[in-house]
């Protein structure tokens, strides 16, 4: 029970165990792998077993232990109160009335405000989706895919009816691509077991990729942005250095996986036309073997069948390889600046345990509003908001936005906001400065 003092919770309804009251020191020690326990509302849970039995992986959960975890669950849990059966049993206590409600450098009167806006935002109805959006969404996609097909099955399969029918494939993948990262933040549907549904389909039957596979490496993104071993977004396996102390760590330590001061030029030539068709349908593939995870592996044959047999008719078995090959190299490209340009240019750290805004913030940045860019992103433009808010449906981050900006600028967080083309070549150019830095520590430190 550690070394908190005991007594009955106020509350619990007669179960007969005593509960302990603790510090935060306490509960800080409380973080390694076997011995976990984090804090929701002032409530003290020891989540060491129950962390490789959690939903969401164990991983997600595990980043914070030993750490106030109220925003993070707020964030992520679309019914807080059915949650609080599988707690029940996890709680050891709570924390002693003299210890603040907020841990290390979390900002109180940044989380009080923002608890204030997400209660604001509630009460707007900004959580609830327009079915109507999602449909013509959906619509859309299976429109790009017939007419994909209908291209080359009425104008032949010569290179140029092929490349066009690749650019409406393409279309439809990147576009789906956004879809399940709908359903996979439960934003659509107000039951939990209908976005599930929705996402495998999604991402299994119409992209060829694993639902499971992408919540467990997505939300820790989320959970922990930019933040380096906990964030799998930014676990490059030593092709690049990134942010500003990785670079010099790196140097320091003599490290020269690759030449990392030429980055910034061979990233396009390693990071848009691979990180799909090569990285993430590997990694796919070996998660789902692994895990045995049989109906995401039928969900992605299921793509894959459907596919080949729409195009072995045209083109032959290897001429649909290759169309395939094709369509997954562009849709690399539009997936990988589009994601990039919010978090790359942004801070990236070790854990500094920030408040969820200030976290937030700091490690992601905002792409200028348009018709165009809503559609291109999938509203991922609105980046701040969707961290802020990851359950919010997307046709409603612009209304929050502005409160959002307010409260950035009472508290002098930094809200950054570019153009689509200022935003691709940060990329580029946050690259070379991190290369530079690098080449710096490695050459004089």
């Amino acid at each position: 029970m550690g070394g908190g003092s005991q007594q009955t919770v106020p509350g619990e309804p007669d179960s007969g165990k005593a509960k302990g009251v603790y510090t935060w020191e306490e509960v800080q020690s409380h973080c390694s792998r076997n011995d976990q326990w984090l804090v929701i509302d002032r409530k003290v849970y020891n989540i060491t077993q129950w962390a490789k039995r959690h939903p969401g992986g164990f991983q997600v959960i595990s980043y914070y232990a030993g750490e106030d975890a109220t925003e993070a669950f707020t964030a992520f849990h679309p019914d807080p109160k059915f949650v609080q059966k599988f707690l029940k049993p996890l709680l050891i206590g709570e924390l002693a009335t003299t210890e603040p409600s907020q841990d290390r450098d979390k900002n109180a009167a940044i989380v009080q405000d923002f608890e204030t806006l997400r209660a604001q935002v509630e009460k707007r109805g900004l959580f609830r989706a327009q079915p109507l959006f999602f449909f013509l969404h959906l619509s859309h996609i299976l429109l790009l895919e017939a007419l994909g097909w209908l291209t080359v099955w009425m104008w032949g399969t010569g290179w140029i009816q092929t490349l066009v029918c690749s650019v409406f494939l393409a279309t439809a993948q990147s576009q789906a691509g956004w879809l399940q990262h709908d359903f996979g933040h439960l934003s659509v549907f107000k039951k939990s077991s209908w976005n599930h549904l929705a996402h495998k389909f999604v991402i299994g039957h119409l992209k060829g990729a694993s639902s499971n596979w992408w919540n467990h490496r997505h939300f820790r993104h989320h959970a922990k942005p930019n933040i380096f071993i906990k964030d799998p977004d930014i676990n490059t396996l030593h092709l690049f250095v990134l942010g500003r102390t990785q670079p010099v760590e790196y140097g320091i330590k003599k490290i020269k996986h690759m030449p990392y001061n030429r980055q910034h030029q061979y990233f396009f030539l390693v990071g848009p036309p691979l990180i799909i068709p090569v990285f993430f349908n590997i990694h796919v593939m070996q998660t789902m073997v692994s895990r045995r995870d049989w109906v995401d592996l039928a969900w992605f044959i299921s793509f894959y069948l459907r596919f080949f047999s729409s195009y072995i008719p045209l083109y032959g078995l290897a001429g649909s390889l290759v169309l395939i090959i094709i369509v997954r190299f562009l849709e690399s490209h539009w997936f990988v600046w589009v994601t990039q340009m919010n978090h790359i240019p942004m801070d990236i750290d070790h854990e500094k345990h920030k408040d969820w805004l200030t976290m937030q913030l700091q490690s992601t940045c905002n792409i200028e509003q348009s018709f165009f860019n809503d559609w291109f992103s999938g509203h991922l433009n609105f980046q701040i908001e969707h961290h802020l808010f990851p359950m919010m449906p997307r046709h409603n981050y612009h209304l929050v936005a502005p409160q959002v900006r307010e409260l950035c600028e009472k508290h002098g967080v930094p809200y950054q906001e570019k153009t689509l083309w200022r935003g691709f070549a940060d990329i580029v150019t946050s690259l070379k400065t991190s290369g530079d830095l690098w080449l710096d520590a490695y050459l004089h430190k």
